[in-house]
């Protein structure tokens, strides 16, 4: 099974912001199908389905801001038991409350991540207990580990030099980026305290204001160009 993520696509981004590409074709093959997000859903009575408005509004912005080839704008979600989740370069889970992934799920989600997929995981007010739980039977021999400032996901495209940008307020708590690597690769992404993609959703759903609406679709584009990066 092989995880389209774009060739065509990642070397317009990489001579765009003037990164070398010589070292881009190793590991998962490539090519040049349109970019899209993929919803993932998820057993445990959690609304993984919420704000479906969000995925579509973030690559409105991809099309707009960036020289990413983005399929046609509109919400797609996939299942862990489909095959279809290897045609996905990069997958979001988010949603309230609980989540749940059986030993077998758990394993395909890692052999997605193994064969070259990206994961971003997007703190939800109620989501934190249960991912962090999930998330060990995906990884047993790894842990989430808050990745530091200078890290490139945070300068990809554009620059926050503080880290992740706080777009909703949960418990008071300062937002912070945790990653898993997989094979020596940055596979896994988890936006906790900020609620990165409630921000790319339609403005009438959080009434968020312009600036922190910009700042979301910023980092969200930044964490799309670092995966296809890399």
């Amino acid at each position: 099974m092989i995880i389209h993520t774009f060739r065509a696509i990642v070397i317009l981004i990489l001579v765009s912001i003037g990164v070398d590409i010589s070292a881009q074709d190793q590991g998962v093959g490539k090519n040049s199908s349109p970019f899209k997000i993929a919803r993932l859903k998820y057993s445990g009575g959690g609304d993984w389905y919420n704000d479906p408005s969000a995925e579509v509004n973030m690559m409105e912005y991809l099309k707009k801001n960036t020289v990413i080839d983005t399929d046609e704008p509109k919400f797609y979600s996939v299942s862990v038991s489909s095959d279809e989740i290897f045609n996905y370069p990069f997958i979001l889970i988010t949603g309230h409350g609980n989540i749940e992934f059986t030993e077998q799920e758990a394993a395909r989600l890692r052999k997605y991540c193994e064969s070259g997929g990206f994961i971003f995981a997007d703190d939800d007010y109620g989501m934190d207990e249960p991912f962090r739980r999930e998330i060990r039977k995906i990884f047993p021999s790894e842990e989430l580990k808050e990745l530091p400032f200078d890290h490139p996901i945070y300068n990809s495209h554009y620059t926050f030099p503080s880290g992740l940008p706080k777009i909703h307020e949960h418990d008071s708590k300062p937002p912070q980026g945790f990653g898993i690597y997989s094979k020596g690769r940055l596979c896994l992404y988890y936006a906790y305290e900020t609620n990165i993609s409630d921000g790319w959703a339609d403005t009438q759903e959080h009434q968020d204001p312009p600036e922190k609406r910009d700042e979301s679709f910023r980092m969200g584009t930044n964490i799309i160009v670092y995966s296809l990066m890399n």
